[in-house]
């Protein structure tokens, strides 16, 4: 059975940090890029970050650049975010997914067609 579960989420001030952390099982970790994801109520779903499966190259939307970090442990089968800088704007439930992205001619996009995916875990920015 497969399983991806997120964990970390939070409470934390504005200027805070949190370290969100999604482990895998059931699937070949290693083949898949993986991506983070958010979802605020009442907004669309939106790609926050993903990290490839073979060269570790990663890749951001432009709302964290500077601030998040992603990283993976494919023998831990763990992927891993690290949030900087908090804004309440980046209050949301974020979930990781694969593949969460993909790579054309050297560019790296978001999918938003999961093989597999979190139930999420929740992030709160109070100002």
């Amino acid at each position: 059975e497969v399983h991806l579960v997120e964990s970390g989420g939070g409470l934390v001030q504005a200027g805070g940090s949190l370290k969100l952390s999604c482990t895998a099982s059931g699937f070949t970790f290693d083949d898949y890029p993986i991506g983070w994801f958010r979802q605020a109520p009442g907004k669309e779903r939106e790609g926050v970050s993903c990290i490839s499966s073979f060269d570790g190259t990663t890749y951001y939307a432009d709302s964290v650049k500077g601030r998040f970090t992603i990283s993976r442990d494919n023998a831990k089968n763990t992927v891993y975010l690290q949030m900087n800088s908090l804004k309440p704007e980046d209050t949301a439930v974020y979930y990781c997914a694969a593949p969460g992205c993909a790579q054309a001619m050297g560019v790296m996009y978001f999918k938003f067609e999961y093989d597999y995916w979190g139930q999420g875990t929740q992030v709160t920015v109070s100002s």
